[in-house]
C-alpha cells in the first residue's frame, strides 16, 4: 500500500494483519482522487476532511498528500488508531491532523462545537457492518459538519446499495470498480446524468 500522488508520492503505508480492516486498494483510491481533483491537481488544496472508519489512514493521507489543510481520522479501534499514528510519523506529518476516538454521535457534537465543516467526508465502515451506513449516513445528514458544499462519499461492496436518500443528502453518483463500488452524496443533491458510473 502506498501513496498514490502529492508531496508523499510513492511511499509506502503499513496495514494490520489479522484484523478487520481492509483498506482501500490503492487502484481506487487513485479512482476516487482522479474524480475529485478532475485532473486540477491543486483542486483539493486547503480542503477539510473527515475520515470516518479511517483504518490505516490511508484516504486521509492521500488528502494530506495533495494538500489537505486538515484531515480528522476517525477510528474507534485502538491498534487502528495507532497504526494511524505510525503511518503519519513515517511520512513526518506532524500537523493539520486529528485522531478522535469516539463514537459519531460523540463526534459530531464535539465538531458542531468547534463550528467544523468539511468539504469531503469518507466513510468505509469493514462491509459486514452494513449498519453503520445506515446510522451513519443520517447522522451526517442532519448535523452541522456538513453543508450544501461538502462531498461525503461512502465505499461499498457493489452488490449492496447504501441508500439513495438520508433527508436533505442525496446520492448524485456510484463509481464501480471491481467489487466495490463509491457512492457520492451531496445535501439537495440531484444525479449527475453527466457522469455515468465507471
Amino acid at each position: 500500500m502506498r501513496v498514490i500522488s502529492g508531496k508523499y508520492r510513492g511511499r509506502s503505508l503499513r496495514a494490520l494483519r489479522g484484523m478487520d480492516i481492509r483498506p482501500t486498494s490503492d487502484r481506487l483510491r487513485e479512482t476516487l482522487f482522479n474524480v475529485l481533483t478532475a485532473g486540477n491537481p491543486e483542486a483539493l488544496r486547503n480542503t477539510v476532511w473527515l475520515d470516518l472508519f479511517a483504518g490505516t489512514g490511508a484516504v486521509g493521507i492521500e488528502a494530506l498528500s495533495r494538500g489537505a489543510r486538515q484531515v480528522y481520522f476517525v477510528e474507534t479501534s485502538p491498534p487502528a488508531a495507532k497504526l494511524i499514528e505510525q503511518n503519519l510519523k513515517s511520512l513526518g506529518i506532524t500537523e493539520g491532523y486529528k485522531i478522535l476516538r469516539d463514537d459519531l454521535s460523540g463526534i459530531v457534537w464535539r465538531l458542531h462545537r468547534e463550528h467544523f465543516l468539511a468539504d469531503v467526508v469518507f466513510l468505509d465502515p469493514p462491509y459486514a457492518m452494513r449498519n453503520a451506513y445506515k446510522e451513519s449516513l443520517p447522522a451526517l445528514a442532519e448535523s452541522s459538519v456538513v453543508w450544501a458544499m461538502t462531498l461525503v462519499i461512502a465505499e461499498h461492496e457493489k452488490k449492496f446499495n447504501p441508500g439513495d436518500a438520508f433527508g436533505p443528502l442525496r446520492r448524485i453518483r456510484t463509481l464501480t470498480q471491481g467489487h466495490t463500488a463509491l457512492s457520492f452524496y451531496r445535501i439537495g443533491g440531484q444525479a449527475d446524468l453527466n457522469k455515468p458510473s465507471a
